[in-house]
């Protein structure tokens, strides 16, 4: 009985020292990324509901708009700011810490789906995870998607190992990081009940209860299930017209099965699933079944339509692919496993040809860096100013715990930044306009084509902002000063009378990036990725 027993303590020991090997690389490869500002969502929601907690208890925030999102992600960056202070740096390696489990997570439940696998390629399956652009970029990013990875690959590794309790456990975790977690164990409840386990199956009713919960206190502290009717309209109501859900369910397939030279792997189960039955056993289904059941709630849920979302069913994604490529001949294995992989690498640097969320690779540090510049020299340049902008440099400039100003600027926040919204300025009151990218619009992007534009504008009541070209031709003042990253750019225009703080900001001199004011046509481009 005891020499039976022996190996836990080394099993437990080498999960503890692979643990350690994945944080170890996801804190080195970001290091130079620790102290950046906070990004979009983090700064218009996460990041304030976490303060609004620290410091005043409130577990609803009150310092941006409530919504149905759980608490446990804002009540964790409390716990760790109350332990180690309210640092950017903190707030990344709690993250990173995070995700680093996620990772661990994923190794594991890729050796258990793929034991019938030849060789180890778990091992691939966890490398394709550390290097995807997706991953990559969301493991420091204080949102949701990374912490539910986490939680639903353990409850996914605990369910086919057949511990129903703990993966209950797992699941009732998931809901209270992120309510669309809700689908991880209803897929388990169904698969039992399907088994006619019943009483294993009622497990899975904690964690739904528990959500049910949390929308009861929201409810009665708001007066809305959600938190506010807007968010309730823009991600339950406005994807169900059909066309738009046709079209994010193909871009949920794309993602998961072509993007980032994800079809190669794509390739390779297509290939195994027709020469063997590895991927036809219980495991297997079950697991399939989550990502089935991701992809139909994120093409009917979320009118941002972010990839992020499906973040959490990423590890079985890839988990498939690693071992589809093992049961491949042993050149096609190699140069396989050696695509993928470099092509994961390359899409970090690399934008496709057509608008993506910055937050999907590092086009996401460009982003921050310019707005931290751009608001760095406002701030240093002109004593008391009003800044007309948009979204989201609107809240960096109020917000200096955002960390892009060093205090506080007065704003008047413009609804978009079209053409139309820019003609509409009472020039005769403006001082400063700040105009900037908010999406990735290439030479190339394949949305500027007349038919596609329309359709996007018609079903997606998109409106697009002004190129950089059309805003210079709609901005009466001249340009102060010009920051551009990597294809992004920030244009500050300041009316002539308007008065400057004579001295020079010293962040953005030493970035690199510091552009004299008062010159015609200034601009000094740095791209950290080697692009011109």
């Amino acid at each position: 009985m005891k020499a039976a027993a022996a190996p836990r303590p080394t099993r437990v020991r080498s999960y503890f020292i692979l643990g350690l090997l994945f944080a170890a690389v996801l804190i080195a490869t970001h290091l130079p990324l620790v102290s950046l500002p906070y990004f979009w969502d983090e700064a218009g929601q996460f990041i304030p509901a976490a303060l609004d907690l620290l410091h005043d208890g409130a577990w609803i925030p009150r310092s941006t708009v409530p919504n149905i999102h759980p608490p446990a992600i804002p009540a964790f960056l409390a716990a760790v700011w109350r332990i180690g202070g309210f640092h950017l740096e903190s707030t990344r390696l709690a993250m990173l810490t995070l995700a680093a489990l996620g990772a661990l997570a994923a190794f594991l439940v890729s050796i258990e789906l793929s034991r019938k696998a030849r060789g180890a390629p778990a091992f691939l399956a966890v490398a394709m995870l550390l290097v995807s652009p997706i991953f990559f970029a969301q493991s420091m990013l204080a949102q949701l998607d990374a912490p539910a990875m986490l939680f639903t690959t353990v409850a996914v590794l605990l369910f086919v190992k057949n511990r129903i309790p703990l993966a209950a456990a797992a699941c009732l975790g998931l809901v209270l990081v992120k309510e669309t977690g809700a689908v991880v164990p209803a897929v388990f409840a169904l698969w039992l009940a399907r088994e006619r386990r019943w009483r294993d199956a009622a497990w899975f009713l904690i964690p739904v209860a528990a959500l049910a919960g949390w929308i009861g206190v929201l409810k009665s502290r708001t007066g809305h299930w959600a938190g506010n009717d807007a968010f309730a309209e823009y991600n339950v109501w406005y994807p169900l017209h059909p066309v738009r859900l046709a079209a994010t369910l193909a871009r949920r397939v794309y993602f998961l099965g072509a993007a980032n030279f994800h079809w190669i792997g794509t390739a390779a189960i297509v290939y195994a699933w027709r020469r063997s039955t590895l991927f036809r056993d219980r495991s297997w289904r079950i697991a399939g079944s989550i990502v089935a059941a991701h992809v139909l709630l994120f093409s009917a849920l979320g009118g941002a339509v972010l990839n992020r979302y499906l973040l959490p069913v990423l590890p079985i994604v890839f988990a498939a692919m690693a071992a589809a490529i093992a049961m491949l001949p042993r050149r096609a294995r190699r140069l396989s496993a050696a695509g993928i992989l470099a092509g994961l690498i390359a899409s970090n640097f690399i934008n496709p040809p057509y608008p993506f969320p910055f937050e999907e690779n590092l086009a996401f540090v460009d982003f921050l860096k310019l707005h931290r510049d751009a608001a760095d020299y406002l701030a240093h340049w002109f004593e008391d100013p009003v800044v007309q902008t948009a979204w989201p440099m609107s809240a960096e400039l109020t917000r200096p715990e955002l960390g892009f100003t060093p205090r506080k600027l007065r704003v008047h926040t413009l609804p978009d930044m079209s053409p139309a919204t820019l003609g509409a300025i009472d020039w005769s009151q403006a001082q400063i306009v700040v105009v900037f990218s908010r999406d990735w619009d290439p030479g190339t992007n394949v949305m500027r084509w007349w038919p596609l534009a329309r359709l996007w504008e018609n079903v997606y009541r998109f409106v697009p902002n002004a190129t950089l070209a059309e805003s210079r031709q709609r901005v009466p003042f001249p340009i102060d000063a010009t920051f551009a990253r990597g294809g992004q750019w920030v244009d500050i225009y300041v009316n002539p009378d308007l008065p400057r703080i004579p001295h020079v900001p010293e962040r953005v001199a030493r970035a690199g990036n510091f552009v004299r004011p008062r010159t015609a046509a200034l601009s000094v481009a740095e791209d950290s990725r080697g692009r011109p």
